[in-house]
């Protein structure tokens, strides 16, 4: 009972600690609300004909932005004081490769995997102290400790599976892709309208990133700039190749229509190797299933009935 009874204490000041925290947060916040949603909020009130003073219209935002994102944001700006410059941009370029850099950034990322340590963490020290497990002090101290790393590192993991997800879907549809740009092209549309049709056909995200490149053409950014700078978002090198062809091309005054043509059968070339690659793969991927689950249940089979006769002449001999 003792035991629960300390947990609950600790439970319960690392929520007050939490909530003054939060009402220090919400007291701030007000003065560090950005322009745009203030005018979104404003524009809001004027369509509606309401009269709403500034702290009305901030508790009108969800919780959320109100109290979790900037406490968040807070802690992620503090750990960013501590870690290395170049981290920072290599877990940027990275969000950039998950497709999250509109809705994600550094900070919150840091704030992500702080959070989630001392949650992991927090909760196996509660269930230690309520709980009358029978292990020693190191055993429970290695425990807590590899809670503590595992939620450390596992934003990191899920970021990098979502990486690897997203470059296998556009390797995956890049040669159809370049098939349809070449087609386009061939026909007499341009460059630009031709990225336009695949963003209209498919819904990849390859596609959305050419989405994205038409419209930044079209607000004046120089085709090369976009192009590039779709190429160091996604980071496939297949696409890097393309990208750089195109701005020769572009360069020097080469057939488009051709250098697509070229690319777009290249692309399915090495579509096809790494597929035979993968299908080498198969047989060691296969080969840890079949040693722990299908080898050991085959000679259960074999073995079982002879063991069993074994057993009855034993037993017959004794008795």
């Amino acid at each position: 009972m003792s035991n629960l009874v300390i947990g609950l204490i600790v439970l319960g000041v690392i929520a007050v600690v939490v909530i003054i925290i939060l009402v220090m947060i919400a007291q701030r916040r007000p003065a560090e609300v950005s322009d745009e949603l203030l005018q979104e909020r404003l524009e809001e009130i004027v369509e509606k004909g309401e009269t709403l003073t500034l702290e009305e219209i901030e508790m009108s935002r969800p919780l959320t932005e109100r109290l979790i994102y900037p406490l968040a944001h807070k802690l992620g700006e503090f750990a960013a004081r501590f870690t290395p410059q170049n981290v920072l941009e290599s877990t940027k370029i990275q969000i950039e490769h998950a497709g999250m850099g509109g809705t994600l950034d550094p900070t919150m990322f840091l704030a992500s995997r702080f959070i989630l340590s001392v949650f992991l963490g927090g909760f196996l020290i509660f269930i230690f102290s309520i709980g009358n497990a029978r292990l020693g002090v190191m055993v429970r101290f290695l425990i807590i400790g590899g809670g503590f790393l595992i939620g450390f590192f596992v934003p990191n993991l899920m970021l990098k599976s979502k990486i690897d997800r997203r470059q296998k879907n556009i390797v995956r549809a890049l040669p159809d892709a370049l098939d349809l740009l070449t087609i386009c092209v061939e026909a007499g549309l341009g460059f630009d309208a031709a990225m336009q049709k695949v963003a209209e056909k498919w819904e990849t995200d390859l596609s959305l990133e050419f989405a994205r490149v038409s419209r930044e053409i079209q607000l004046g950014k120089m085709r090369r700039e976009a192009l590039r700078d779709m190429a160091d978002r996604l980071g496939v090198s297949d696409l890097t190749s393309f990208v750089a062809a195109v701005i020769q091309t572009e360069q020097l005054g080469v057939s488009l229509a051709k250098v697509l043509r070229i690319q777009s059968d290249q692309m399915r070339i090495r579509r096809r190797q790494r597929a035979e690659q993968e299908a080498h793969k198969a047989p060691l991927k296969m080969l840890i299933p079949m040693a722990l689950l299908i080898f050991p249940s085959i000679i259960i089979v074999l073995i079982a009935p002879a063991g069993l006769q074994l057993m009855n002449s034993a037993l017959m001999g004794i008795f």
